[in-house]
């Protein structure tokens, strides 16, 4: 149902009846979406090679109210989340929108350097070492006022859920068709949000 929700909640495309009933098991496939979206919008984007978006850090944020409640700041991995969604977008847009699925692999290297309180805004810059049919590797970095919060290095893999099951491939045109909406949301660079 997290698929299904996740569609409903951004007021973007929804499965029919029948691609409905298969939510439930390709969420169950997909236990490492997310639910946050943890960037605001795509300031430049090189296909391929490199992607820089932003982040600011609200009040009303939910995770925010147990982390800390006296002491609130953006969750240490929630910044590694951050870099794996703008890493995503460059596989996205590098490949076509050729997978549904793109997920966090391997993180190496995480570092973490200060804290990210609200008001705040972070620019996530990744650079893709690799992006290859259905694994990708990535350089990323964090900075908020000239200082870095946050590096790492991380691998990706890309699928679709009919991979491992043909009559997923609905669920995958779905997914595929909200990634589109929202990049075009993300990116206003290019007025055709390419």
């Amino acid at each position: 149902m997290r698929v299904a929700g996740k569609i409903r909640r951004f007021r973007l495309l929804r499965p029919t009846a029948g691609q409905f009933e298969q939510v439930g098991y390709a969420s169950a496939q997909c236990e490492g979406i997310m639910r946050f979206i943890l960037i605001d919008k795509v300031i430049s984007f090189e296909k391929g090679r490199r992607l820089k978006a932003v982040k600011g850090v609200s009040l009303a944020e939910e995770y925010l109210g147990d982390h800390f409640p006296k002491f609130p700041v953006l969750p240490g991995v929630l910044m590694l989340q951050g870099l794996i969604e703008s890493a995503s977008w460059l596989v996205r847009n590098s490949e076509g929108f050729a997978h549904s699925m793109i997920l966090l692999e391997e993180a190496k290297n995480v570092r973490y350097k200060s804290f990210l309180p609200p008001g705040a805004q972070v620019e996530y810059t990744v650079e893709a070492r690799a992006i290859e049919e259905n694994v990708s590797s990535f350089s990323g970095v964090g900075v908020s006022q000239d200082e870095r919060i946050v590096e790492a290095r991380f691998a990706l893999r890309h699928f679709n859920l009919a991979d491992n099951d043909p009559t997923l491939a609905a669920i995958d045109g779905v997914v595929v068709e909200n990634m589109k909406i929202r990049w075009k949301l993300l990116w206003q660079g290019n007025p055709g949000g390419n």
